[in-house]
């Protein structure tokens, strides 16, 4: 009992901290504060990350976690440069957590978030993007049930694609033949939290004998 009441105290979100009630109260969070969130936290996020399924067992994606603001917005702005907006004609996202899509004065891809964990794969590996996405769904789950905000953010390959990004890889030891399949964001929203789309019917169906 006693811990299942610290698992409720630590989970700021709302629910009991169950795994159902953290996956339905998890939100792509584009509105940020400038406070940045432990290292201890983000060493957690980053296990949860860890520890997800990948093809084979083979455990070919990794994790560059940049725990730093200024670099995190200067590789935002890196997201944003090659962003191509001429496709975009009637998408729209959020009108509580707008997106790039939806707003054309945003500058940083990360949207200020203080965090940010890059998740790079094999690229020549046909189960690259599964097992990055299966990494960073782990992340954004966990960062929820520690009350922390998040977003998974594409145009891995874009923001690299670049004299300063390939330095980065460089810097970060990133093997050879790795390319970025996207990112988690994290923080801590800056105001109130959005809440859930109704479900689209039709979206589930159950076949049997």
């Amino acid at each position: 009992r006693s811990a299942v009441l610290e698992a409720e105290k630590r989970y700021h979100g709302g629910g009991t901290g169950m795994l159902m009630d953290i996956i339905k109260n998890r939100h792509s969070i584009r509105k940020y504060t400038d406070r940045q969130i432990s290292r201890e936290d983000l060493e957690k996020i980053l296990e949860a990350g860890n520890f997800a399924p990948n093809a084979g067992g083979g455990q070919r994606s990794m994790m560059v976690a940049v725990h730093d603001k200024e670099l995190t917005t200067q590789i935002g702005q890196m997201n944003l440069a090659k962003f191509d907006r001429t496709h975009l004609a009637g998408n729209f996202v959020s009108k509580e957590q707008p997106s790039t899509i939806d707003d054309p004065t945003i500058r940083n891809g990360f949207y200020d978030a203080p965090t940010v964990v890059c998740v790079f794969s094999q690229d020549n590996f046909l189960f690259k993007t599964a097992d990055a996405f299966c990494m960073m769904e782990n992340m954004i789950l966990q960062a929820t049930e520690l009350g922390i905000a998040s977003c998974i953010i594409s145009r891995g390959y874009e923001t690299f694609d670049s004299p300063e990004g390939r330095q980065f890889m460089e810097a970060w030891d990133v093997p050879q033949g790795y390319a970025c399949q996207g990112f988690v964001i994290l923080g801590y929203i800056d105001g109130e939290q959005p809440q859930s789309k109704p479900r689209k019917p039709g979206r589930v169906k159950i076949i049997e004998a």
